[in-house]
């Protein structure tokens, strides 16, 4: 049975969804992205420009997906997280055609293989599929390969009609 979510908007967080956030990214991000204290996660959070933030929250308003947008040298970013219980159930899809909604284009990093573990141990699965099969293009010869991750830039640009 699919859980019952809302989305919501949100702009300023609480210590609560701060530590909460902080848990999601550790636990569903690979484990080289993981940050290794809440005060670091938070410089993180307080350094993106322009952030737009959309939460995905359970009946009891736990987060159990965040979606976000923001700038960095005069780009549209973006990152998208879900919490596994909540993953293949097409919410991925609602978050990003949200952030699509607000932005011409959107750019992102993107895990392009499936040899990364998780905190827990666990495989982190690409979603570069998911993202192609989105809209997204994977950019010729933008890779990021840095001691924390391997990663291609993908894409997406509203198209004008």
């Amino acid at each position: 049975m699919k859980p019952k979510l809302t989305l919501i908007e949100h702009l300023i967080f609480d210590e609560s969804q701060k530590k909460a956030l902080f848990n999601l990214w550790n636990s569903e991000y690979p484990a080289n992205l993981a940050y290794a204290e809440l005060a670091e996660f938070e410089q993180y959070l307080n350094h993106l420009i322009d952030p737009k933030h959309f939460l995905l929250l359970d009946e009891q308003n736990q987060i159990k997906a965040w979606a976000f947008s923001f700038l960095r040298e005069g780009a549209n970013w973006f990152a998208i997280i879900l919490a596994h219980e909540i993953q293949k159930q097409g919410l991925g899809k609602q978050l990003l055609d949200t952030l699509k909604s607000e932005n011409e284009e959107l750019n992102g990093w993107v895990v392009d293989h499936n040899a990364t573990l998780k905190v827990n141990g666990e495989i982190y699965l690409s979603p570069l599929a998911f993202y192609e099969k989105s809209g997204f293009s994977i950019l010729d010869g933008q890779r990021l390969e840095l001691e924390k991750i391997s990663a291609v830039k993908i894409q997406w640009k509203r198209i004008l009609t």
